[in-house]
This record gives structure tokens, C-alpha cells and sequence, in this order.
């Protein structure tokens, strides 16, 4: 099992040579971040995934914290906001290791994903936008098991990342989660802003 400081060495080598892509702009698009945040939990390290509330904006989804940018804002300072509004985790801009690709999303969103190790102690405080709060350890995500690619009608492949009991995440969510347990934690230069989005995840 990986400790944090080998996590945070590895992820922020991997992450230096790693060549994100992004999103062109365009007007009708809109822009967000997300945060693969690590913290220790009980032991090992865990990247946090939460449930949305059940209702409002995706409700009952799996998710990465995380939403849009606000006027001025860049795609670190919204990340770090939302990652300390949704769940209480104050983290500083020097903690960010560095970003994965924008995944272009069919709700209209450009997401940015960017990786968090928190210098400080944590403390998760849910706000209403929360309904739970998942420690999945990397060794879960790191799996052979975890990405299964379920067979459409149509023939396009459909990511599920199968983390636990009840605890399937498709894309975009899915998507983002494979690149970042690709890229850092494997090595693997993956691209992932292709994969396909199942119709719910889309409002």
C-alpha cells in the first residue's frame, strides 16, 4: 500500500509530465472545476468521491467536488472554494499538484479537474449540496476490476467504474476518476473527453 508521501512524490512527478489538453472556449460553453482531493483515511490514502443532494442540479449523482467558475474566477481558485463550501476542506493553492484534461461534458460544461493533497489537517463538513461523503482508497481505484466497459445497443462502449457495492460512476464523473487513477497512479498517458455520457448525467 502506497503511503501519502509516496502518493504526493509520484503524483506531483507524474503530474509535472503529464501534457493536459483543454477545452477550446466558446461562448455557449460554461466552465467548472473538480477536485481529486487525497487525504488520509483510516490508514491509507483515499481520493474523495461525494453523493449530490437529492435534488437541485445532478441530483443523487456520484461526484468529484466541485462546480462552476465564478466571474473572475481562474479554474484553481474555484476549486478550491467549492472543495471548501460542499465539504469544509480548506486547502491552499500550493497544495494543488497539478490538473488532468478538461472533459467536455454534455450538460455544457467544460470541467477542469485538478489534484489536491490538503497540507493541513481535514475535517468533512457536508454542506446541502452533500448528500455523503466516500473515502475510496487508491489501492480500490488502482484495481484491474474497477473499469468495466458495458456493450450499447449502438456498439459504443460505456465506462462504469464499479468502486463498490452500489457504487457504480459513469461519465463525466467516471470518465475523470479513470484518468486521474491512469495517469497518476499507473503511469498511463490516458485520454478520456471522448468517452460517452448516458443520458441521465446530461442535466
Amino acid at each position: 500500500m502506497m503511503s501519502m508521501r509516496e502518493f504526493q512524490e509520484v503524483a506531483t512527478m507524474r503530474l509535472r509530465e503529464f501534457s493536459f489538453r483543454t477545452t477550446a472556449y466558446l461562448p455557449e460553453m460554461r466552465r467548472a472545476t473538480v477536485v481529486c482531493c487525497v487525504v488520509e483515511h483510516e490508514g491509507q490514502p483515499c481520493v474523495i468521491v461525494i453523493k449530490r443532494a437529492y435534488r437541485g442540479r445532478n441530483a443523487g449523482q456520484w461526484a468529484l467536488p466541485g462546480g462552476r467558475l465564478e466571474d473572475g474566477e481562474t479554474v484553481i481558485e474555484a476549486g478550491l472554494r467549492e472543495l471548501h463550501e460542499e465539504i469544509g476542506i480548506l486547502a491552499k493553492p500550493e497544495d494543488v499538484l497539478g490538473r488532468l484534461d478538461d472533459f467536455p461534458a454534455s450538460s455544457g460544461f467544460a470541467i477542469t479537474p485538478i489534484v489536491v493533497v490538503p497540507s493541513e489537517p481535514v475535517t468533512v463538513t457536508s454542506n446541502h449540496e452533500v448528500h455523503a461523503v466516500h473515502h475510496v482508497p487508491l489501492d480500490r481505484l488502482a484495481a484491474d476490476d474497477v473499469p468495466h466497459w458495458a456493450s450499447q445497443p449502438d456498439g459504443t462502449p460505456l465506462l462504469q467504474m464499479r468502486l463498490g457495492e452500489k457504487m457504480t460512476i459513469h461519465a463525466p464523473t467516471g470518465a475523470m476518476l479513470l484518468q486521474f487513477r491512469d495517469v497518476v497512479l499507473l503511469g498511463r498517458d490516458t485520454r478520456v473527453a471522448d468517452l460517452r455520457q448516458p443520458d441521465w448525467t446530461q442535466h
